[in-house]
């Protein structure tokens, strides 16, 4: 691959937002694109979330030219169009190091700078944020601004509506900054998008500009026109914008070109001396600047690995399915055999594998937008009405909606079926997006069956139970990436009845019990310890951190002097948590010792170095076995 490293002529200047406060526009143009081709580079051979911030240089920069940063607050939403941000903001050199171990978050955080205002991770939030901002300066008599930057996709999002609400009657000194790029990870749906679309496709506008453009050839004139017919069109999408916002309380502006720096720094200026609640409405292109990630926006959100050149994407498939995909195949079939089967996810239809599902029935498939708790309510509502949904969510967003599954579908009983994919360590998205709390959170939900599959056909295995349940919710959580290569396609359904756990090897002194595929990593522990000392545990599969398997673990309690419990989650609370909770009421009590997640927040790195840091690693655990050997049979 060719590497692109070069010398920056205005980048390399930038420390800090002040150092680009004395470039002229054309400077400022410059810089733009060497900021560009600097994320292209960096992002070539360290991944990272590219399209969004490709498309939001210019107004990145022009908040920073204009606002002063960190008195001033600029609260991004998401934290995808933020690597401008990090880059002008005195972390050039460690933007290198984006989302890797011991480098810098992919998201805002305000731990890492003073320039961070506010730590993002999850949608919607920059509205409430910044108009906490806007209060707090008033009461404390101080004349700070604050911006908040959110893309329409996050605008989906219901606590963005409860932000504008809020603002609007409160009057407050704050500007929202709408980056409109029609796309947020796929393809933008719902009313908002079409309204939003509408306000930049007006037929009336596309028919004079048609019109005009066919009886015109090149030329000065011609140029004058298109000025005349840009004013048109920014009078008819100000005047419908106009309709929404202000209805809530926000002066509207816009749109303006969001990748015309020129305009962007003009704009802002102006705003920037208008009190109470302001929108500027700006039109971007994801992935700007850069052809192959302007021609495939949702591949190119988080491209991975590329030659930057050529935009030719490195592969690193292994031969083996990865959790993603099982679901996808899995969902598929069981919608083919089940005509009640639907599918319900807010806006990761891709990254979930539920687009398989959306290709070919799309009647049956429905992609919310950003909006977590509808998602379960819309579910709990198709449950009611007798359909059967699977509703996929990514374990650390379905926190958002923990209210919706608690009042709308357990305390109900609704039989809907909630998978939540990237549980446990995700890896270089760091702490916001860590699925470490979901079996904690959710074992206290009476009625609730929570599945940790090892492997792809347990998870197959659980989607075709959880389509028979008459209860719910249903929860299967599983990890981001690869499985264990088994041949899932190959073996017909199971059921595995909830609380329904196993043996997977036989031992003497210690058991260890494991949730999940490191089930997988405590076998080869165990093996490993036979061959080369002579020790011997058993291990167990839970299966179901609830129901659990009590005849098991009166078994174990039995049978073994020590448990160890091993789980990609937190400790507190989890299936430790649940192991130490049966065992304190049994006759004879054994003593429980967690291996999981701890009580702490994990940072960023890939999903092997946080493993390892967590003691979910083969060699780590095998070492918190041998910490017990004293309790273990000395000879096989």
């Amino acid at each position: 691959m060719t590497r692109m490293n070069v010398t920056y002529k205005y980048l390399d200047k930038v420390d800090s937002p002040q150092d680009i406060k004395s470039f002229n526009m054309e400077e400022l143009k410059e810089l733009c694109a060497e900021i560009r081709h600097y994320m292209i580079e960096c992002c070539a051979v360290n991944p990272g979330h590219l399209g969004s911030s490709l498309g939001a240089v210019e107004l990145v920069v022009g908040l920073h030219y204009v606002y002063d940063a960190p008195q001033d607050k600029i609260v991004f939403d998401v934290g995808h169009q933020a690597y401008a941000h990090k880059i002008i903001t005195g972390r050039r050199e460690a933007f290198r190091k984006n989302r890797m171990k011991d480098g810098i978050s992919g998201f805002p955080k305000r731990s890492e700078s003073e320039y961070d205002s506010f730590g993002v991770g999850h949608s919607s939030t920059s509205i409430s944020a910044a108009l906490g901002f806007a209060e707090a300066a008033k009461l404390l008599g101080q004349d700070n601004k604050a911006v908040a930057l959110i893309g329409d996709g996050s605008l989906t999002g219901g606590l963005a509506f409860e932000g504008l609400n809020n603002a609007g009657a409160s009057k407050a000194d704050i500007l929202v900054v709408l980056n409109d790029n029609r796309i947020s990870i796929d393809r933008n749906i719902g009313a908002l998008h079409e309204y939003l679309l509408k306000m930049t496709t007006d037929p009336r506008y596309n028919r004079m500009k048609k019109r005009v453009w066919d009886g015109l050839g090149e030329g000065k004139f011609r140029d004058m026109i298109h000025r005349v017919v840009s004013t048109t069109k920014s009078h008819m999408v100000r005047e419908r914008g106009g309709h929404l916002f202000q209805a809530m309380g926000f002066r509207y502006f816009g749109p303006i070109d969001g990748n015309d720096i020129r305009q962007v720094v003009e704009t802002l200026r102006k705003l920037k001396e208008i009190g109470g609640p302001l929108l500027l409405h700006a039109l971007t292109k994801k992935g700007k600047g850069y052809e192959p990630a302007e021609n495939d926006q949702t591949v190119w959100h988080a491209p991975g690995m590329f030659d930057p050149e050529t935009g030719e994407r490195l592969k690193n498939d292994k031969g083996v399915s990865r959790y993603q995909d099982v679901f996808g195949e899995v969902l598929l079939d069981l919608a083919r055999r089940n005509d009640k089967v639907v599918g319900v996810t807010p806006a990761m239809a891709s990254g979930c594998g539920m687009n398989m599902l959306a290709k070919e029935m799309p009647e049956r498939f429905y992609d919310v937008g950003i909006e977590e708790e509808h998602a379960v309510t819309f579910s709990a509502g198709l449950a009611a009405g007798g359909m059967k949904p699977f509703c996929n969510i990514y374990s650390s967003f379905s926190q958002r909606a923990y209210d919706q599954i608690m009042h709308d579908v357990a305390l109900q009983g609704l039989p809907v079926t909630l998978c939540l994919d990237r549980a446990g360590l995700v890896g270089e998205d760091g702490a916001t997006h860590h699925g470490c709390y979901d079996m904690a959170i959710y074992r206290a939900l009476p009625g609730t069956v929570i599945a940790a599959p090892r492997n792809e056909t347990e998870l197959k295995d659980m989607m075709y139970s959880a389509m028979l349940s008459e209860t719910g919710p249903y929860i299967i959580r599983y990890p981001r990436g690869y499985g264990e290569g088994v041949p899932w396609r190959e073996t017909d359904y199971s059921v595995l009845e909830p609380g329904r756990g196993e043996k997977l090897i036989d031992g003497e002194g210690l058991a260890v019990i494991c949730a999940g595929p490191v089930a997988n990593r405590a076998v080869e522990a165990a093996l490993q310890l036979r061959e080369e000392t002579g020790w011997n545990p058993a291990i167990y599969n839970i299966r179901y951190i609830k129901p659990l398997d009590a005849g098991l673990l009166e078994e174990v309690g039995k049978s073994y002097d020590r448990i160890i419990t091993v789980e990609d989650g937190c400790v507190t609370g989890g299936l430790y948590g649940a192991v130490a909770e049966f065992m304190a009421v049994q006759p004879v009590p054994v003593p429980v010792r967690p291996v999981g997640i701890p009580d702490l927040y994990i940072s960023q790195g890939t999903q092997e170095e946080l493993r390892a840091e967590c003691g979910l690693t083969k060699d780590k655990i095998m070492a918190s076995i041998l910490e017990e050997k004293d309790f273990l049979c000395k000879k096989v």
